[in-house]
């Protein structure tokens, strides 16, 4: 199993910095488009969407998004708003009161806000084919996996107390503490290095980069709530090693909505 996740890893990380580096705009809105839409039709199935309900649905969302990349839709600030209120609010109240998976168009709905908002932060935080661009867009996705390898790490070495074990037994807050002290370097780091084109000082990018990371945690457990609620390990086995593409990039869709939420109502 191990060498089956290293080498899907192999294959997968060289392909997605190509497209961060080296795609246009529009191929990269395709590329980003392409890898929401894998995430949105586990989604689905996770929901209980049939195959035909979920043809249909994954048409109507790649007919909107061709749409509204076609008009170079802005995102409102209402969509902003909508969304820091889901993932700051509505997040950790559902996963505190554990409710059910929606259905039907209830779940419809809610995988739109969960994908659309992180596409779109995928095009504005990469906004241009250049290499500064892609570093931004790379340093936000990097803080994800920092934590993501800090917490695993941590977690094993000192975990005792669990963060959520009804939704994901395997969590500790001990994994928690190990990935907000990662993060905490790598913010230094990538300040250092110069990577984000924000007007932000060292202790700002500090600040937001801390509560970004308990949503990255909220964003993991959220899909685990999802799995669970619909009895399932994995999103799919698109990714061998690895399960589905949703199981992937659960923690990003949330940290990259947010940052560019927060990003476009700031005015930066």
């Amino acid at each position: 199993m191990l060498r089956t996740r290293i080498l899907t890893a192999l294959v997968l990380l060289p392909l997605m910095l190509a497209a961060l580096f080296l795609f246009p705009a529009s191929a990269w809105a395709v590329f980003a488009a392409l890898v929401c839409g894998l995430a949105l039709w586990e989604f689905a199935r996770m929901s209980g969407f049939t195959p035909w309900r979920n043809g249909i649905y994954l048409s109507v969302t790649a007919l909107a998004a061709w749409g509204l990349g076609r008009a170079a839709v802005v995102p409102p600030p209402w969509l902003h708003g909508a969304v820091l209120a889901f993932w700051l609010l509505a997040v950790p109240l559902w996963l505190y009161r554990r409710w059910r998976a929606p259905s039907g168009l209830t779940a419809a709905l809610l995988g739109w806000l969960l994908l659309f908002p992180a596409w779109f932060a995928m095009l504005e935080w990469r906004p241009e084919a250049d290499a500064a661009h892609a570093r931004q867009l790379l340093a936000i996705m990097g803080l994800v996996w920092i934590a993501d390898v800090a917490a695993y790490f941590a977690g094993k070495a000192f975990g005792k107390r669990k963060l959520a074990p009804a939704i994901s037994p395997g969590k500790s807050w001990e994994g928690v503490a190990g990935a907000l002290l990662a993060v905490a370097l790598y913010v230094q780091w990538v300040n250092h290095m110069g990577w984000m084109l924000l007007p932000l000082s060292r202790w700002q990018w500090l600040a937001l980069a801390l509560p970004l990371t308990m949503v990255s945690v909220g964003g993991d457990l959220l899909e685990s709530w999802f799995k669970r609620c619909a009895g399932m390990k994995d999103s799919s086995a698109l990714l061998p090693g690895h399960g589905g593409v949703y199981d992937r990039i659960d923690s990003l869709i949330a940290v990259l909505a947010v940052s560019n939420a927060l990003r476009a109502l700031a005015g930066w």
